[in-house]
């Protein structure tokens, strides 16, 4: 492929050598370089890449992106653009031929949400007969391919590149999780996107490596609603106004509000041994009663939220209501049947936020008891291990502390930590270490009417120590839990 060819959608200047040259590959990574090789130079949080001009023109690249004045040898072109980052996507686009133009592609962006709200679309548009991708915080999906994932929306260049594989498989959709990172680094640039989605708005994701502040934090999040035809926003969020402000796209809205387009009404908390859900009738531009096999307020806007896009795809009614009862998310409130007596479950709750807004739906359903079992990730903040102590401490009956990721650290110094959140509040806990010990103690202990939550661990199916990756899945634990309890009982008798 011709080197202007790649440039095409983009302001550039030729600095040295010509835009006319043929290239092999487009690479960001100065370790995949080879002769042939375009390189685009990105300024990140760790290195830049204008550093590795000289190794990449050993290696052979014919051309180098820049940013800013570099030097090159005299046998690489050196093109000069604004940004980088903004220059891989348009380029990456074009290096796979525009994938994305052949797709419907759906963006969903906000706090909390979006990874349920992706499957629930893909599980609706599926019972369909549409062909839907997937990229997001858990895994790219791609025909019955799955690819786990290391950001919730990767580099450009892998989007582009995931997107070709799609065409390739027969996709005509995709669901896309658009983190506001991912905007704020032109992940996302150049992408027709069909329908944009806005959930909500919360306080995280600022510092240091991430926004700098809300106010840069919500004006990320309002990019995509420059960049689509139709934006849906949840109208009862206090920043939607806010995130929406510039936007050139149509706009619809969902919620409990009046004001919205498509509307919760009767919502109503559904329980029994085993199992939580709720129903809920969507009024407005539809009008029907639905029940979700996943509990809480939340689960009602995200199944609107699915229920506001598949709505644009003539799906029926019926095959709407049927595909958000089958549709589960691994890790988040997944629901694992081990007693007729009380119900266990595991969440990615992970930070103090999402396991207030987790043990507090659940709290609504007037358990027994509400057990909370968690641990914290070494190598992060003391603050988040104070206060998802503290959040337990104060709205669970019982918290088990045990172990997470501890990476680097001891154990038992994080498990020292959360009990300094704990001990602000008047909560009951026991501590154990080994994490499978812990699930063992809360099965056994369970009694009729709990809910039993563990936290933190979602989809991982690892557990980090030392710089190493052990398989560690909570479902499997709970599999072998459940063997050693029945062996117990065996032996007793």
């Amino acid at each position: 492929m011709k080197l202007n060819k790649l440039l095409e959608r983009l302001d550039y200047e030729v600095v040295q050598g010509s835009d006319e040259i043929e290239i092999t590959t487009l690479i960001n990574d100065s370790r995949k370089v080879e002769n042939g090789s375009a390189f685009v130079c990105i300024s990140g949080a760790v290195s830049d890449g204008h550093k590795f001009i000289p190794d990449v023109a050993a290696k052979g690249a014919a051309a180098v992106i820049v940013e800013r004045e570099a030097e090159a040898p005299e046998n690489v072109t050196v093109i000069r653009v604004k940004d980088t980052r903004y220059a891989l996507a348009l380029m990456s686009a074009a290096y796979f031929g525009y994938p994305a133009e052949k797709l419907k592609v759906i963006g969903i962006t906000g706090t909390k949400g979006k990874t349920t709200t992706t499957y629930m679309i893909k599980s609706i548009l599926d019972s369909v007969g549409y062909n839907v991708g997937l990229i997001g915080t858990i895994e790219a999906i791609i025909g019955d391919k799955r690819i786990p994932a290391a950001n919730t929306t990767p580099e450009s260049y892998t989007i582009q590149q995931y997107f070709a594989q799609m065409v390739e498989a027969g996709c005509d959709c995709v669901v896309m999780e658009v983190s506001s990172q991912g905007l704020m680094l032109h992940r996302t640039a150049g992408i027709p996107f069909e329908i944009g989605i806005f959930t909500n708005l919360g306080k995280d994701h600022i510092g240091p490596n991430e926004h700098k502040d809300f106010d840069d934090y919500k004006r990320c999040k309002g990019l995509l609603f420059k960049q689509c035809r139709l934006g849906i926003a949840n109208v009862d969020d206090k920043y939607f106004h806010d995130v929406f402000q510039g936007a050139t796209c149509r706009t619809e809205t969902f919620g409990f509000s009046e004001e919205a387009d498509l509307r919760a009404e009767n919502v109503q908390l559904v329980s029994r041994p085993g199992y939580l859900g709720v129903a809920y009738h969507v009024a407005g531009l539809m009008d029907f009663d639905v029940e979700i096999d996943i509990p809480g307020t939340f689960s009602v806007y995200n199944s609107l939220t699915a229920i506001s896009v598949c709505r644009h795809f003539n799906v029926p009614v019926e095959k709407i209501k049927d595909a958000l009862k089958k549709a589960k998310v691994k890790g988040r409130i997944e629901m694992i049947k081990v007693s007729d007596e009380f119900t266990l479950m595991i969440d990615y709750a992970h930070n103090a936020m999402s396991l207030e807004s987790l043990l507090t739906t659940l709290k609504e359903y007037n358990p027994k008891r509400l057990v909370c079992l968690f641990g914290c990730g070494g190598n992060r903040s003391k603050d988040r291990r104070y206060d998802m102590g503290e959040v337990s401490g104060r709205l669970a009956d019982l918290t088990i502390i045990t172990s997470d990721n501890p990476r680097f650290e001891e154990p038992q110094a994080i498990i020292d930590d959360i009990k300094i959140g704990i001990g602000k509040t008047d909560g009951k806990y026991v501590e154990i270490c080994d994490r499978k010990e812990a699930i063992k103690y809360a099965i056994e202990n369970g009694q009729p009417g709990d809910v039993i939550v563990l936290a933190g661990k979602g989809h991982e199916d690892y557990q980090e120590i030392k710089g190493v990756k052990y398989p560690m899945d909570e479902r499997v634990l709970i599999a072998e839990v459940l063997e050693e309890l029945a062996e117990e009982k065996k032996q007793e008798v």
